[in-house]
């Protein structure tokens, strides 16, 4: 069976660390989300991908390459305007040939294991099947209405109490699902929802089915559900390794994977389930608390503490600072005294809409430089290249290259 993996769109609930790159190259315990949605598929015998690309394609591409390197095998189909998930699919129309019965289809910024792929595979029939999850809170997703496991109806992202069953956007279909997509309206958001196509299918008297699935399966819709993701990923963590070098006096409890290279100098305090990447310098006096990912090319000094927070590559992190709930982007430069503050329940605006952060410190974008006794405020974001001076607190969002003296 051939996969179609979806992963041309921005991701702009995720900004300002979608600035840089697509939503599905962002991080999860060190590896792009889409990385773990491929060794879902090759753990289930699924080898032949096509990727649908298009927003920051390059740098998918110049990770991936033919997927070799992974155990699979992939082919890239760009979708030069994003018009919607149907259009999408049908970019790869050309690459599913009339040999193959049946294709699957996934989004690349959802994270789920290799036994949610499995529960799928398993279980499907007729002419088309969604998976499905059980969920007590729905605002955002899909509902799905059905008889048995027969769908009656989907409900695109619609408030209200009428199902608690969730659309996950994983789908198998067969080859004729191409002619339906080519009668499927356009949307009133202006695109090609594969739900609509899905909705033709059963109002045409095609057998749509849904497969419930209780394994695991976490759509990252916002930039702070990394934080969530990143916790699961780690505390199933089998294969962790000790490969950096632990200073006599450095204390290293739990789940603690260290990379090639990276030296825990003496006075640390490490508590599982942490992964630190490659090339780091950690210390003295370092505490990193559980459910924290720290890349490669990272420096963090003495009496820092970074707890359930995700530090990406090339960062630099100097003294008595404190990191909490937040997601750090590639190559910034902290000074010392950085305090993040925290909270729950906040209400963060994007494009004029309210979203709910269930608790969060700060997130920071790629290439920032951050001065000395730095105070963030909960739920501030800091976009790119910007410019933060010693001694501010910041209130407010910054935009890319703002200075702020």
């Amino acid at each position: 069976m051939k996969a179609i993996i979806l992963a041309a769109g921005e991701g702009l609930r995720c900004r300002p660390l979608t600035l840089t790159r697509s939503k599905v190259m962002l991080p999860i315990a060190n590896r792009p989300i889409l990385e773990h949605v491929i060794d879902s598929l090759e753990k289930n015998g699924i080898t032949d991908i096509i990727l649908i690309v298009g927003y920051k394609k390059e740098r998918i591409m110049d990770y991936f390459e033919d997927g070799l390197n992974f155990g699979v095998k992939i082919k890239y189909v760009e979708q030069k305007a994003q018009l919607g998930t149907a259009h999408a699919i049908e970019q790869a129309k050309s690459l599913i040939g009339s040999e193959d019965l049946k294709f699957l289809v996934l989004n690349g910024d959802n994270l789920v294991e290799p036994k949610t792929i499995a529960d799928f595979l398993n279980n499907n029939d007729g002419d088309a099947s969604l998976l499905t999850v059980r969920m007590e809170e729905t605002a955002g997703y899909g509902v799905v209405l059905k008889e048995g496991n027969k769908v009656t109806k989907i409900l695109e992202k619609r408030s209200g109490d009428l199902s608690r069953i969730v659309n996950t956007g994983i789908y198998i279909f067969t080859p004729q699902v191409f002619e339906t997509i080519e009668k499927t309206p356009i949307s009133e958001n202006g695109e090609y929802a594969i739900t609509d196509t899905l909705q033709l299918m059963i109002d045409e008297g095609k057998v749509v089915t849904s497969v419930p699935t209780e394994s695991k399966w976490l759509d990252a819709v916002h930039a702070w559900d990394l934080l969530k993701a990143n916790a699961i990923v780690l505390n199933s963590a089998k294969n962790l390794k000790l490969e950096g070098e632990v200073e006599e006096g450095a204390v290293i409890r739990g789940k603690v994977s260290i990379g090639k290279n990276t030296r825990i100098r003496s006075g640390s305090y490490i508590v599982g389930p942490v992964v630190i990447g490659e090339n780091c310098d950690i210390g003295p006096n370092v505490v990193i608390l559980p459910s924290t990912t720290i890349g490669d090319n990272v420096t963090v000094r003495s009496f820092t503490e970074i707890q359930n927070s995700i530090i990406m590559n090339d960062c630099r992190i100097y003294s008595h600072g404190k990191i909490s709930n937040s997601i750090i982007g590639s190559n910034n430069t902290i000074g010392a005294g950085f305090f993040v503050e925290e909270k729950e329940g906040l209400s963060i605006v994007m494009n004029g809409v309210i979203h709910r952060a269930p608790r969060l410190g700060t997130i920071l974008g790629d290439d920032n430089r951050i001065g000395n006794s730095v105070l963030v405020k909960a739920g501030v974001m800091i976009a790119v290249d910007c410019q933060v001076e010693s001694g501010n607190t910041l209130y407010k969002d910054l935009s890319r290259h703002s200075v702020v003296l």
